[in-house]
């Protein structure tokens, strides 16, 4: 008989876990989607799973809880960018995906590129941008079109595409609502492409299209235009080039147990490293599973071995 215990291993060993979703964040209601589809995919597997909900402090979420390690699905800010992760260190209980430092290094897309940057990896060029007077320094540097980007957001919130200084002005206005550090990034044409990484290694290499402006909150959530090739259709040898450069850049900010790279190839065959997740998205629209899925992981296998990071 195929139990969930015989097909992935002892369940009993996780202990009780808590399926933390939610967040106050501007991405909660796409984590409420990821956490209740790894919730259910934990008790499939047979794992002591309660979900919560965190709606403000997660000290106040996990209080009266007895569990024995936390599955963090909770995207954005305080979830994602070393805030959770330094609690639970505090309260001593083990949790899936990245530490303190890699998480806040990650969830701050400036200082990723910075980080990258030192260590001789490829990212675009960008301008911070502060104020109005920021801006004819930047069209001088970056020139058009340019992506203005929220640093410390996720799933695309907060991001706009700009043709021209007035567009400029207001993409720098919408994302300055998200209180954090605002950059212009130089258009990158090329194609995109995103890798999954897990247990420090490269799932196989996605590549998105979509008729969109740039892959944005609704194409990545909402539309059915958008395209997901999976394999991708580059060359063997390509795409595991790409995939060895995702691990790098994951390594150089020192991610553990699992993340998502985002990545162009520009016009002449240069990888431009993007961003990374620190807690991808595990929604029906989400990458990672469909990446897993081409690797012949299904749902719950993939939340199986996620969740065994937390051993580590």
């Amino acid at each position: 008989m195929d139990t969930p215990a015989h097909r992935y291993g002892n369940p009993e060993k996780f202990g009780r876990v808590a399926v933390l979703m939610g967040g106050s964040a501007a991405e909660r209601a796409v984590s409420l989607r990821s956490g209740a589809a790894v919730f259910a995919a934990l008790q499939e597997a047979g794992v002591d799973a309660v979900a919560v909900d965190v709606t403000a402090s997660p000290i106040d979420a996990l209080a009266g809880l007895q569990v024995d390690r936390v599955f963090n699905i909770i995207h954005g800010r305080g979830g994602e960018d070393g805030v959770l992760q330094a609690v639970l260190e505090v309260l001593g209980i083990p949790y899936t995906g990245s530490g303190v430092l890699a998480s806040a290094l990650a969830m701050d897309k400036l200082r990723t590129k910075l980080c990258w940057q030192g260590y001789g990896l490829v990212t675009p060029r960008w301008q911070l941008l502060q104020s109005v007077a920021d801006i004819d320094g930047c069209i001088e540097k970056l020139g058009f079109p340019v992506i203005v980007k929220p640093a410390q957001e996720g799933s695309s919130i907060g991001m706009s595409k700009a043709h021209n200084r007035e567009e400029l002005v207001g993409a720098l206005q919408t994302a300055s609502a998200f209180n954090c550090d605002v950059y212009a990034e130089q258009w990158v044409t090329g194609q995109e492409y995103t890798v999954g990484i897990l247990n420090g290694e490269a799932l196989p290499v996605i590549r998105l299209e979509t008729p969109h402006s740039f892959y944005d909150y609704e194409a990545k959530y909402h539309a059915n235009t958008t395209q997901y090739h999976c394999p991708c259709g580059l060359p063997v040898d390509q795409e595991q080039a790409l995939q060895q450069v995702s691990v790098t850049a994951s390594k150089v900010v020192g991610i553990k147990g699992w993340a998502r790279v985002d990545v162009f190839i520009d016009g002449d065959g240069q990888y431009q490293l993007i961003e990374i997740n620190t807690v991808p998205g595990m929604t029906d629209h989400s990458l990672v599973p469909m990446a897993a899925r081409q690797a012949g992981m299904d749902f719950k296998a993939l939340v199986w071995q996620v969740l065994e990071t937390s051993l580590a």
